[in-house]
């Protein structure tokens, strides 16, 4: 009996089969798609952490003027320039700082009151149109201070996981809160104003 030759196409998938050259690139390939996700994924997270930590820092740094009454004796007592000190507690922003900070400013005659006010949301957070306030406070009034800052996320595939602002917007709301009472820095204080 004669042995029957393969075909054309048979040995062209037998000599697929046994070639090694391009066995690299194609296992690069496989895994090339999962492991860049996670690269980015760690630095997206990385840089949240990073921007979160220094609003926290900035926050704290700007509201200690606040509390020791720097800020409201000083020339540049207004919602802007607490803004700028906030801001310059960001530098390494470069100018995104301004566009995406918002400040809340508020003073309380108790700390029951303080507690009870709620946090913005951050699905309904809108730089525009949600209502802050803005009053420093006098000497021992309690005060409320709340900076949100808008994150652009980058990581196309970890989108959905990381934003918090709803809608597919690709951006995260970082806040940070401190509360604290005025030091007694003016024996005659003006009358306050609250909001």
């Amino acid at each position: 009996m004669r042995k029957r030759s393969p075909s054309r196409l048979g040995r062209f998938v037998a000599r697929f089969a046994r070639a090694q050259r391009g066995v690299t690139a194609v296992e690069f390939g496989l895994v090339a798609l999962p492991l860049m996700v996670l690269t980015f994924g760690a630095l997206e997270l990385a840089l949240v952490f990073l921007v979160s930590t220094t609003l926290d820092q900035a926050t704290e740094a700007a509201s200690r003027q606040i509390r020791t009454g720097n800020f409201q004796i000083s020339a540049a007592n207004t919602r802007a320039d607490f803004k700028n000190l906030v801001c310059s507690g960001m530098s390494w922003l470069n100018g995104s700082c301004a566009s995406g900070v918002t400040v809340d400013v508020r003073t309380f005659s108790t700390f029951a009151a303080l507690a009870a006010t709620p946090a913005i949301s951050p699905a309904t957070f809108n730089p525009v149109t949600t209502p802050t306030c803005f009053t420093a406070g006098q000497p021992t009034d309690i005060v409320l201070v709340r900076t949100y800052f808008v994150w652009n996320l980058f990581t196309p595939l970890l989108n959905n996981a990381l934003e918090n602002m709803g809608g597919g917007s690709g951006k995260r709301l970082i806040s940070s809160t401190t509360a604290f009472r005025n030091e007694p820095f003016d024996d005659n204080p003006p009358i306050g104003t609250s909001c």
